[in-house]
């Protein structure tokens, strides 16, 4: 549910829709609390429940802020895979510039096809939170076998070669990470902290009495915006490479793998 609404609504749409839901679903579940109980207007426990809510906030403040800065920094770090993935291509592609033209043009027809299984199947698949190893794994062979289908003899060559290889591999090593990480959701615990956390404040603030109805409503609405927005953050940030604040395949376009889109099969 939460990956459909990411790739069919825009960020502003989804924050409408979220963040409008929240607040309205407190406001009413708040002017049910006062008809329910008339007394709670009287604000008679409201020194008790500003203490427990202050509390419960504090806490819940800090499993926020670890929770957003933990996918943050899997957001940057998804980014930084995903670019050093299409530079060791890149260069695997420069290196073999040395080789003679009938084994660097096998070089660049597997370089070819891995970019575009890349972007064009396994993203595509990625954005769904499906993302599946054998949709480039040919691709992958393909390149492996090009590299070795070539036998350097001079060491100017060898040495291309060598580091063509050992860019090929910290390429499929990123690879798998950049698999991985699209596999990647927030553990089912914190997901509990978070979402039960807002509700047990939302429910708290119905508890706050206070004598002017639209001062109630007010205070309701202010603090299930702001819990509302923090759920909106922690659900995008949470799938990195869904929606619109999403990880770019574009990488595996530029600099020299710009060649590879330019025009047909080499």
């Amino acid at each position: 549910m939460a990956l459909w609404l990411l790739n069919h609504l825009s960020t502003v749409a989804l924050a409408v829709l979220m963040v409008g839901a929240i607040v309205l679903v407190a406001v009413a579940g708040s002017a049910f609390a006062r008809r329910r109980f008339p007394r709670l207007a009287e604000g008679e426990h409201n020194e008790m429940i500003g203490v427990v809510l202050g509390m419960f906030g504090a806490i819940y403040g800090i499993i926020l802020a670890f929770v957003v800065v933990t996918l943050w920094t899997q957001l940057d770090h998804a980014q930084t895979v995903v670019s050093q993935e299409a530079t060791d291509v890149s260069l695997v592609v420069r290196d073999t510039r040395a080789f003679p033209s009938a084994e660097r043009a096998r070089v660049d027809r597997a370089v070819h096809d891995y970019v575009h299984a890349v972007v064009e199947v396994q993203w595509p698949l990625m954005k769904e939170g499906a993302p599946s190893f054998e949709a480039t794994s040919k691709q992958v062979g393909a390149m492996y076998d090009a590299l070795q289908a070539y036998d350097p003899n001079s060491a100017r060559d060898q040495a291309f070669y060598g580091e063509a290889v050992s860019r090929l591999n910290e390429a499929a090593a990123m690879r798998r990470e950049r698999i991985n990480i699209a596999t990647t959701e927030l553990p089912v615990l914190l997901q509990v902290l978070v979402y039960g956390g807002a509700l047990v404040i939302i429910l708290l603030t119905f508890l706050y009495g206070l004598r002017s109805l639209k001062m109630q409503f007010l205070f309701v609405a202010t603090v299930a915006g702001l819990i509302g927005f923090s759920l909106l953050l922690v659900l995008v940030l949470d799938r990195p490479f869904a929606g619109d604040l999403n990880v770019s395949p574009q990488p595996f376009k530029e600099s020299t793998l710009a060649q590879f889109w330019a025009s047909g099969r080499p």
